[in-house]
């Protein structure tokens, strides 16, 4: 039986997100409803193709077709950065520091807020609900390799280095050290405000963040221990983005600290992996664990499913439930990426 499929988000999965939403609560997915409207409404014109280009944000959801509940999302921002809306970060550079006269030796760490106007491609809002993080059926895998499956199947809609933002360690009530040592002194906002009104408008950052060299070194030493460090929540999502390709940037997020991890699309291995083949529909001949996606004309948009697949030069051979899930016949065009073991 064919559990799960993954489909693109519109309007009509409001409640769905934000019960997701509450499990991540970040930039790119807080836990707030009128910014769920805004993104599904925004995700639906993405879709569509009502949105310019480099302004598009397409959300993913992965349901359970027994229940009817969406378990996981993930986002893809085609262009994190413009003019209007520049994408900030704060560089880690590492300086050194000797004085002769009393022979004494120091490494520092300094931050430096940092600007781009023309971006990279950001994905984003992963998540998965915490009681099926363990599913044998991979879901955290699925809803992540179907951002790399889209961008493939619709390169020239996005930029040739992507971008993905790690969480950083938390405390269990959300607190961002780095964020208390730093940010609050030079905003006079709580971490919670200010990662909300950054999701709309960034422009505080850059108009009250100082411009020159911050050295950890002044902040207190739990700030220091969670620049560019990964939390515990996220290892397993940095295993994976380096195993496929993506190195730390030696960039942090202004906020928390959160590492950013980047790659050039054309080196990552599942977009490289993913080819678009003509469906048929049979029984599956030495078949491997495949993602399968086709295109739609109306709301879901998109629709994929992790099903056993025969792939050849020109071909993906599926069973005909697989089929009925995705609304084929055969013929059609469909893109596809095999899975890791």
């Amino acid at each position: 039986m064919v559990r799960f499929e993954i489909r693109g988000a519109g309007t009509a999965d409001e409640d769905a997100l934000l019960t997701l939403a509450r499990h991540l609560n970040s930039v790119n997915l807080p836990n707030d409803r009128s910014h769920v409207r805004r993104l599904l409404e925004h995700s639906e014109k993405s879709f569509r193709g009502e949105v310019a280009e480099r302004r598009r944000k397409f959300v993913f959801l992965i349901c359970d077709r027994e229940s009817g509940r969406a378990l996981g999302t993930s986002t893809i921002v085609a262009q994190l950065g413009r003019r209007d809306a520049p994408y900030i970060y704060l560089d880690v550079i590492d300086e050194e520091k000797y004085s002769s006269a009393l022979d004494r030796h120091f490494n520092h760490t300094v931050l430096r807020i940092g600007f781009s106007y023309d971006g990279p491609t950001e994905l984003g809002g992963l998540v998965v609900l915490p009681e099926h993080r363990s599913a044998p059926e991979r879901l955290g895998l699925l809803i992540s390799y179907v951002r790399f499956l889209y961008i493939r199947t619709h390169a020239s809609l996005f930029r040739p280095t992507l971008l993905a933002e790690l969480m950083p360690p938390l405390e269990p009530d959300g607190t961002s050290h780095l964020w208390e040592a730093l940010g609050r002194r030079f905003t006079g906002m709580s971490y919670a405000e200010a990662d909300l009104l950054s999701s709309e408008n960034k422009s505080f950052i850059r108009d009250l963040f100082p411009s020159g060299n911050i050295y950890t070194s002044l902040l207190s030493l739990e700030a220091q221990a969670v620049v560019g460090k990964v939390g515990a929540q996220t290892r397993g999502v940095e295993k994976m983005l380096r195993r496929i390709g993506f190195r730390y940037a030696r960039r942090i997020d202004p906020f928390d600290g959160g590492p950013h991890f980047v790659a050039e699309a054309a080196d990552i291995a599942p977009i490289s992996e993913t080819t678009t083949q003509k469906v048929v529909i049979g029984t599956p001949n030495a078949p491997r664990r495949t993602l399968v996606a086709r295109e739609l004309e109306e709301a879901p948009f998109f629709r994929a499913v992790a099903v056993p697949a025969a792939v050849d030069a020109e071909t993906a051979t599926i069973s005909k439930e697989a089929a009925a899930v995705l609304g084929v016949t055969g013929g059609e065009q469909v893109g596809v990426l095999a899975l890791p073991a």
